[in-house]
């Protein structure tokens, strides 16, 4: 019989090499193709085309270089499906009212990862219609445009006539739909996605073109993930006992395809046939964890999509099996087209700092607060100067393909408001000596320095201005390529 589960965890080497997402002499040969296989009238960053043009999820590679590994059988049959373990996305109104979001009964709030603590999320904008996925996931995604902001949310459901949930996060409806070192936590997916990356979308399903227009999004199960490492570039993380229970060669974020040389005159059924090319040109992320699937691909709930539509199709499943078979993970590429169809290099030199606490008062009267929504320490008016300090080490989150390397120069950028201040220093985790003190920073000003040897972690102060409301950020990136 067909069955799917699905296993989920919250928490987040480097084997992708970063260079192979740099465009070589060859993408910009193939510019030209590349240009001519635009997705027509797209508008990027909206409720019907997530993310920018330039997002992973938009972006096709070229050249494309494969693995040997094959994504072993399991239990149940492969799937693309809509259903109890895949997501609703809906759209949220300008007019629509709030929705205060609480923890499940016996927690003290919704987790939100990106600010490590436990509340509750009000959301500014709810749609009427939200129903989460049915089964223990439940998982739902809400389209703010207007705040231009994607609502994440894991085991929502409602109780007693309001809404609770077990996990929060969000992404911007313009930006890449992959969490970064700094807000390391942007979706409810295991690999910290939205559900809503990747989903095969119910308008798109009859809309006339032979492929879907954005890569997919992918489960695997145990037998097919890996342990060492559980995640790679983009993804920030993963299910949180991958490195215990995982058997496979694949890991979260890995970009799966149909090489060139898979015939897809071999996929008879025609809903299967367009996923079959979108994985020979775009291919799947893997960015969550099933029980006993080879793979699911999502499918968005209310579409009305089945390959079982009236009871078991042997040949779907044979289809589906050809594909599991003929799957390779993409180790390497020649450079990368994105959505309008222009050959780009992707970004990798991302911010490493974020504001998250726990934060304490050191001086003056009034405390600021980590504020996830503006990625900042937001301090109210204050009479005089108040700074709070963060010496738990979480300004930095360790994720595994960006960890700071000893010796190289790295700029910090402050980013503040009000009359602001950020200062950033590095403290020997042995010891406890400062091995380096960027010193008080108003917004705009930046400070360089050299990544000391040893075992380092970082030390933020943030300093409110007077009077007005303070915003305290700040930009820390390496120098050079």
């Amino acid at each position: 019989m067909y069955k799917l589960q699905l296993a989920r965890g919250t928490d987040g080497n480097r084997r992708w090499i970063m260079a192979a997402f740099v465009c070589s002499a060859l993408a910009l040969a193939q510019a030209g193709e590349a240009e001519a296989q635009a997705e027509p009238n797209v508008s990027w960053g909206s409720y019907e085309n997530l993310f920018s043009a330039r997002s992973p999820w938009n972006s096709r590679p070229v050249s494309p270089v494969f693995g040997e590994y094959v994504i072993p059988k399991s239990s149940y049959a492969p799937s693309v499906a809509e259903g109890a373990w895949s997501t609703g996305v809906f759209l949220a109104g300008e007019n629509d009212p709030p929705v205060t979001v609480r923890g499940l009964p016996g927690t003290a709030g919704v987790w939100d990862p990106d600010a490590e603590v436990r509340r509750e999320i009000t959301v500014p904008r709810w749609p009427a219609g939200v129903i989460p996925a049915s089964a223990a996931d439940g998982h739902a995604d809400i389209v703010d445009p207007v705040a231009g902001i994607v609502h994440s949310f894991y085991k929502l459901r409602q109780l007693e006539g309001n809404w609770v949930a077990s996990q929060y996060a969000w992404t911007r409806l313009n930006g890449r739909g992959w969490g970064d070192p700094a807000h390391y936590f942007q979706g409810a997916r295991a690999a910290a996605v939205p559900t809503s990356g990747g989903l095969i979308r119910k308008h798109e399903i009859d809309d006339g073109r032979s492929h879907y227009p954005h890569a997919l999004t992918m489960s695997l199960t145990y037998n097919g993930l890996s342990a060492n490492p559980t995640y790679i570039f983009p993804a920030t993380s993963a299910d949180k006992d991958a490195a215990t229970t995982n058997t496979g060669a694949i890991p979260e974020g890995a970009l799966v395809m149909l090489p060139p040389g898979f015939n897809l005159q071999t996929i008879t059924t025609p809903a299967l046939r367009k996923v079959a090319e979108t994985l020979q040109i775009y291919g799947a992320y893997v960015t969550d964890r099933n029980t006993g699937t080879p793979f699911v691909i999502y499918v968005e709930n209310g579409s009305g999509f089945s390959l079982h539509r009236n009871g078991w199709n042997t040949a779907a499943a044979n289809d589906l099996e050809r594909i599991r078979q003929g799957l390779r993970q993409v180790t390497g590429v020649g450079g990368w087209i994105d959505g309008n169809g222009e050959s780009y290099t992707p970004e990798t030199n991302f911010n490493l700092l974020s504001m998250r606490g726990p934060w304490r008062l050191q001086s003056g009267t009034t405390s600021g607060i980590y504020e996830t929504w503006r990625q900042a320490v937001v301090f109210p008016p204050a009479p005089v100067p108040s700074s709070v300090v963060n010496t738990s080490y979480r300004g930095m989150q360790p994720v595994s393909w960006a960890l700071p390397v000893a010796g190289q120069p790295y700029q910090l950028t402050a980013r503040t408001t009000g009359g602001g201040l950020l200062r950033f220093q590095l403290r020997d985790k042995t010891s406890s000596a400062i091995v380096y003190d960027s010193n008080n920073l108003a917004d705009g000003e930046t400070a360089r320095f050299v990544w000391p040897a040893g075992n380092v972690g970082p030390v933020v102060t943030a300093t409110s201005g007077v009077g007005v409301e303070s915003t305290v950020a700040g930009e820390l990136r390496r120098e050079g390529p």
